[in-house]
C-alpha cells in the first residue's frame, strides 16, 4: 500500500495559514509597517500594533480592524526597555500571548559623513539597531517562555549590502547591522523554534517614494538611473514585499533562519 500524502500536501496554503496567530508590528504608522499590519491582518491575525504617532496608529488599526482583525494599539517606539516591554505586555494581556514579532519602526538621515553630527548619526543607529535589538529581546523572553516557538521578521535593506553616494553611511551601517542581528540571533534562537529573518526591500510605492513614480523630468530622469540597474525593470509595488513578509510569518519558513531576503527586483544580484 502506497504511503498516505501528509496534510499540508493536500492543501499546500495551509503552510501560509496564520489564522489565529498574535502578531506584534512596530512602527506600524509607517510605509512598510502598515503594509505588514495590513497584510496580517487580511491572513486573520491578531494584532499588536504600536507606533509613536497616536493618530497614525489609530488609522492604522482602524484600517486593520475594516480586514476582520482584532487589535490592541501601543501609542509607543521601540526606544526603551520599559516600551518594549510593555509593546509585547499588550499581546499578553489582549490575547493570551505573541506568536510574530514584524519590526516595521526605523528611520534614515542621508547626510555626507563630514557633516552629519554625531547625534544624528546614533539616531540613526539607534532607530535602526538599538529599537530592534531592544524589541527582539523583549519578544523573545516571552516567546522562550512560552514554549511554541515563534517568527521575527527584521526590516533590513539593498543598503545593508551595497553603499550609496548620497550621504548613507549612517543607514547602511544599520542596515548591515541589521543583517547582523538577524544572523546571531537566528543562531541563537533555533533551539527555541524562533526562526528570525529579514526583508530587504529597494524603492517600492509608498507616501514616501510617490514622487518616484510620477511622470514629470525628475522623475523620469532619477528612475531611469535607478532601473538600469534593476534586472526586472520596474520599481516595487506593496504586493512585491506582503508575499515574503507571509512566508516569514507562516510554518512556510519553519526552516529557514538568519536569512535576508531581498525583494528588489535583482537589485543587488549585479
Amino acid at each position: 500500500m502506497s504511503k498516505a500524502a501528509p496534510d499540508w500536501l493536500k492543501n499546500p496554503a495551509s503552510l501560509f495559514d496564520i489564522r489565529g496567530k498574535v502578531a506584534v508590528v512596530t512602527g506600524a504608522s509607517g510605509a512598510f509597517g502598515m503594509l505588514a499590519a495590513q497584510v496580517l491582518a487580511g491572513a486573520g491575525a491578531k494584532l499588536v500594533l504600536a507606533a509613536g504617532n497616536k493618530k497614525a496608529l489609530d488609522e492604522a488599526a482602524d484600517a486593520c480592524q475594516e480586514l476582520g482583525a482584532e487589535t490592541a494599539r501601543v501609542a509607543r517606539r521601540p526606544n526603551t526597555e520599559e516600551d518594549c516591554d510593555a509593546i509585547i505586555q499588550a499581546g499578553v494581556d489582549a490575547f493570551g500571548g505573541v506568536d510574530i514579532l514584524v519590526v516595521g519602526s526605523g528611520l534614515n538621515d542621508p547626510c555626507p559623513i563630514v557633516e552629519m553630527s554625531l547625534e544624528r548619526f546614533e539616531s540613526v543607529m539607534d532607530g535602526n539597531v538599538t529599537g530592534a535589538w531592544l524589541i527582539s529581546r523583549a519578544f523573545g523572553k516571552q516567546a522562550i517562555a512560552q514554549g511554541r516557538g515563534g517568527k521575527v521578521v527584521l526590516v533590513s535593506s539593498a543598503r545593508g549590502k551595497l553603499g550609496h553616494p548620497a550621504g548613507y553611511s549612517a543607514y547602511c551601517a544599520s542596515k548591515a547591522a541589521t543583517d547582523g542581528l538577524t544572523k546571531a540571533l537566528g543562531c541563537e534562537w533555533g533551539k527555541y523554534g524562533i526562526t528570525v529573518n529579514a526583508i530587504a526591500p529597494t524603492v517600492f510605492r509608498s507616501p514616501l517614494t510617490a514622487w518616484m513614480f510620477e511622470d514629470n523630468e525628475k522623475a523620469n530622469g532619477v528612475r531611469a538611473g535607478f532601473l538600469s540597474r534593476v534586472p526586472l525593470g520596474r520599481l516595487g509595488e506593496p504586493e512585491d514585499l506582503a508575499g515574503p513578509l507571509l512566508f516569514l510569518a507562516s510554518k512556510a519558513s519553519d526552516f529557514h533562519t538568519g536569512h535576508t531576503i531581498y525583494a528588489d527586483g535583482g537589485y543587488t544580484a549585479g
